[in-house]
């Protein structure tokens, strides 16, 4: 598939999963620290498959270092339903390294059954947000020398947090929050010496925008409301005073109306006594 599309643009999961075939050949003694910096750095750098394909091509790797089939007709979007995120799988990615350095796990990715990831002087996010499962529990395990971790879980999933921490600690502020039915759970354990392992609940950026616009709206439905509302007002208040003022006409008009009568009245009593 690399081949017969060279310049077929690469994603960020593309670079992942060769990433993890370098962490691999490190962790088996195929390749040496320097080869293996020099080879993730051209790996993060690459644009398309042609780039990725020759960094993993003298390594055993069989499936994993193919470029990914490409779908040419859009995906469905998810709709929240958390047996559909419950794989039964293997993992995408099954453990990170940070020496010094820093790694990240996010967006759409399988989280296995157990994830692994050591950081020493150096630090590392596991986002769940996005991800699928490959059980309907997880554990992940933390290691973290001088160094910190970040666990970040969607909304509606449980939390078990079993870590020890010396000179450091694991987050157990989201344990004891109930979660959704059928969604999965997350143990988070491990071990911290001068470092942390931090726990955390947020919505992914989607929702966040959604949340955002339901609330702008909000916001304007209740302002044209105050709108309409002023309008009725004043024009209760304009009728009113119409009203107000053509009674008070009418009331001078009566008044000068009487006063001629009275006029007239007055008149023929003087012609009444110039006769007499």
């Amino acid at each position: 598939m690399t081949d017969d599309a060279p310049e077929l643009r690469a994603s960020d999961a593309d670079r992942e999963r060769v990433a993890e075939v370098l962490r691999d050949a490190l962790a088996e003694g195929r390749l040496d620290m320097a080869e293996f910096e020099e080879r993730l750095e051209a790996t993060y750098s690459a644009r398309t498959y042609g780039e990725l394909a020759p960094i993993t091509r003298d390594l055993p790797v069989g499936e994993v270092a193919a470029a990914p089939r490409v779908r040419m007709t859009k995906e469905p979007e998810r709709d929240g339903d958390w047996a559909g995120r419950i794989t039964g799988g293997e993992g995408s990615s099954t453990w990170a390294v940070a020496v010094m350095s820093g790694f990240q796990r996010k967006g759409r990715w399988t989280v296995p059954r157990r994830f692994n990831c050591f950081a020493f002087w150096g630090g590392g996010e596991i986002d769940l947000r996005e991800a699928d499962f490959s059980a309907g529990e997880v554990v992940i395990n933390c290691v973290a020398i001088m160094g910190g971790m970040n666990v970040v879980v969607p909304p509606g999933v449980e939390v078990i947090v079993r870590g020890v921490g010396i000179m450091g600690g694991f987050d157990h502020r989201e344990e004891g929050v109930p979660g959704d039915r059928g969604a999965p759970r997350v143990v988070v354990t491990g071990f911290a010496f001068w470092g942390g392992v931090g726990v955390e609940r947020k919505v992914t950026r989607a929702e966040r925008q959604r949340l955002r616009e339901e609330r702008r709206q909000e916001k304007l439905e209740r302002r044209q409301e105050r709108e309409r509302g002023r309008l009725e007002r004043g024009s209760g208040r304009t009728e009113l005073d119409a009203s107000r003022h053509g009674l008070h006409d009418l009331h001078g008009a009566d008044l000068h109306g009487a006063d001629r009568d009275r006029e007239r009245e007055l008149e023929r009593e003087r012609e009444r006594r110039r006769d007499s």
